[in-house]
């Protein structure tokens, strides 16, 4: 909320320039893209307890992998497994869990604790409801090809795909707040977005997962960032961008 004054020649309070279009979309357009995101998860969960796209689901699966000639399938050149096994783990818990961390530390101990706080609350709220939803629809990982990395947990949503969204997507709100240039916060954007994309793409590739997970994964993911972003800055009147500044 903007204070007006009240005397003759006193000039409304502006906002700075440039804050007002550095995050998540605010207001009614954020909520709704975020209950949009998040209600797809249920939808797709829906569709899959029903056997729906299950020919869908496998045929990408196999799609992703070379035929040996003898009925079966095989993954791709070698320098390709290697890289999207070493990329996969970009959205493990292992390593997301760490650099959350290390973040959060980083941000309190610059004065911004608020910030940390979010980002921690943000990162752990999400991993919960990541490994909630894996025991609500407990999925079989998929058959149709080989696991080239070991797994334990259900297969639906991908944890992957959900978390590496809601950490680089946060961060990169973080990264793009108070930074005028449309470029700049394009291009934070757009590099959180293909990293996930691409961590995304390596649980098909590996075989660990149905393209149904991953959607559901980033489709939940993001919607939960940009939840957690819009609960943020409406924790106090004012601007999103200087809601987190301490």
């Amino acid at each position: 909320m903007f204070k007006h004054g009240a005397g003759r020649g006193t000039k409304a309070t502006q906002p700075e320039e440039g804050i007002n279009d550095a995050m998540a979309p605010p207001g009614r357009t954020g909520f709704i893209i975020a209950a949009a995101a998040l209600l797809s998860l249920p939808a797709v969960g829906l569709i899959v307890d029903w056997g729906g796209l299950a020919w869908a689901d496998e045929r990408a699966l196999l799609l992703l992998r070379a035929q040996d000639g003898n009925g079966g399938f095989v993954p791709g050149p070698r320098w390709l497994t290697q890289f999207l096994t070493d990329l996969t783990a970009l959205g493990g818990i292992s390593l997301l869990a760490p650099i959350t961390l290390v973040i959060s530390a980083y941000l309190w101990a610059t004065g911004r604790p608020h910030t940390g706080l979010f980002l921690t609350l943000t990162v752990a709220t999400g991993w919960l409801l990541s490994r909630a939803l894996k025991s609500l629809y407990d999925r079989a990982r998929p058959e149709a090809v080989p696991h080239l990395v070991e797994v334990s947990s259900a297969s639906f949503p991908s944890g992957h795909a959900m978390n590496s969204a809601i950490v680089y997507l946060t961060l990169a709100a973080i990264l793009a707040e108070g930074r005028e240039q449309p470029t700049k916060r394009q291009f934070l954007y757009l590099t959180a977005v293909a990293l996930v994309f691409l961590i995304g793409l390596s649980r098909l590739y590996l075989g660990v997962h149905y393209p149904t997970d991953v959607l559901a994964g980033w489709s939940f993911g993001a919607g939960w960032a940009i939840l957690c972003w819009i609960a943020a800055s409406r924790f106090r009147e004012g601007s999103p961008p200087h809601l987190l500044r301490n």
